[in-house]
């Protein structure tokens, strides 16, 4: 468990010394595993969360006290000059203390959003736009029907309406001749087939579905022609299951795009009660250019339980993107250095096999641009972090209650 691992790091610090704390970290790696790095992750988050709520509390507390005092104006102003020095006092005595957190630092660590992706990144509407289209009233008897009842298929696109000829800041923000239209560099539409992997970590909070007040949860997952219910994996009497399972489906956009992820109660009698579910439009994460197909991890790293992910490497992602985006780049020069556009990035240049073996590259520098890519003028935005999302799960029958 993460707790003996750490009781065991402080053992093996008690000697200090430089030696010694080289040859404590290698057995550590190999115990190390993706879950690892999650929960590491999590506490890095409810720490901030608690920072927030601390920092909201004591600018309450100042804000009564100025109150309070408001009258005592001088006095207020003696104490305000004292402050700062406290302030390094508390600093210096907590410096000691920092070797510790630095061994937890170790653990590389994942973004984990306590909300839905597409609220972090405008619903991945960068340049597809979805619009329902709706059948047609006939009767009087159409005039109740819910607009949900009447979609008949979705539109997506965008539009532009532009004057000719076009005014120059136009020009200068499209990087490319206008006068072809506003839309060059869009994908086809022939229909593609994708591999499409998901991974459901946990559930918390569940609505209780049963009498005893718990649930018997498990994932049901439908895309397109797919339909997947992980019936005989439920979790018996959770409320806040740890399902850690990944699913692969095969799908085509655009006319499979809709992911549907939804948690069932297992019942032994009768039918399994829907607790909530949540959907997911694939191909706006495909096509967005916050490339939201795998996130961008902290580090390049060959193995271990660090290791890339993603089926392209650092530099095709950054060649790709500079090429896509007509951006001058990337070119790697000597010294640990890279320029793309006017832009000049440093990092690392070395990589460790597992046998320690070094080796050039230049993957670190190309995922340093990667993670500062919004910083890049014009082609620029903030690409998507490696990442665990939190959703929340709905019921038609209960609409705008979370489950």
């Amino acid at each position: 468990s993460e707790e003996e691992k750490e009781k065991k790091k402080k053992k093996k610090k008690g000697g200090g010394g430089g030696a010694e704390e080289v040859e404590e970290e290698e057995p550590d790696e190999s115990m190390l595993d993706w879950w690892s790095k999650y929960f590491a992750s999590i506490e890095t988050m409810k720490e901030q969360l608690r920072q927030q709520e601390a920092a909201a509390a004591e600018a309450e507390e100042k804000e009564e006290m100025e109150i309070a005092e408001g009258f005592k104006g001088q006095v207020k102003n003696k104490e305000k000059s004292k402050a700062p020095k406290d302030d390094k006092k508390k600093k210096q005595q907590s410096a000691p203390e920092l070797p510790e957190k630095k061994n937890k630092q170790k653990i590389d660590e994942l973004k984990v959003f306590n909300k839905e992706l597409e609220t972090e990144f405008d619903n991945f509407e960068d340049w597809l736009h979805t619009f329902n289209l709706l059948r047609g009233k006939i009767g009087d008897n159409d005039d109740n029907a819910t607009e949900e009842e009447r979609i008949v298929g979705r539109f997506k696109g965008s539009m532009c309406v532009y004057k000719v000829p076009l005014p120059d800041d136009i020009t200068k923000e499209a990087g490319y001749d206008p006068n072809f239209g506003m839309f060059q560099g869009i994908p086809s539409n022939d229909p593609i087939n994708v591999l499409v992997r998901v991974y459901i970590v946990r559930a918390t909070d569940l609505h209780p579905a049963d009498i005893n007040g718990k649930a018997d949860p498990y994932i049901a997952i439908k895309l397109g022609k797919t339909d997947i219910k992980d019936k005989e994996n439920y979790i018996s009497k959770q409320l806040n299951p740890v399902f850690g399972k990944s699913f692969d489906i095969e799908a085509t956009f655009p006319m499979e795009s809709m992911l549907t992820v939804a948690v069932y109660d297992w019942d032994l009698v009768g039918t399994d009660d829907l607790i909530g579910e949540t959907k997911i439009d694939l191909e706006n994460r495909y096509y967005s250019k916050h490339r939201a197909t795998c996130g961008v991890s902290q580090t390049y790293s060959i193995h271990g339980y660090n290791i890339w992910r993603d089926p392209m490497k650092p530099s095709q992602i950054l060649s790709k993107l500079c090429k896509e985006g007509k951006v001058d780049g990337p070119h790697f020069g000597p010294g640990g250095r890279v320029k793309v556009a006017n832009r000049v990035f440093t990092g690392p240049t070395e990589i460790e096999d597992e046998n320690g073996q070094k080796k050039q590259t230049d993957e670190h520098l190309a995922l340093t641009v990667l993670r500062h890519w919004e910083d890049i003028p014009r082609a620029g935005c903030k690409l998507v972090p490696e990442h665990v999302e939190t959703r929340p799960l709905l019921n038609p029958d209960k609409p705008g209650i979370e489950q």
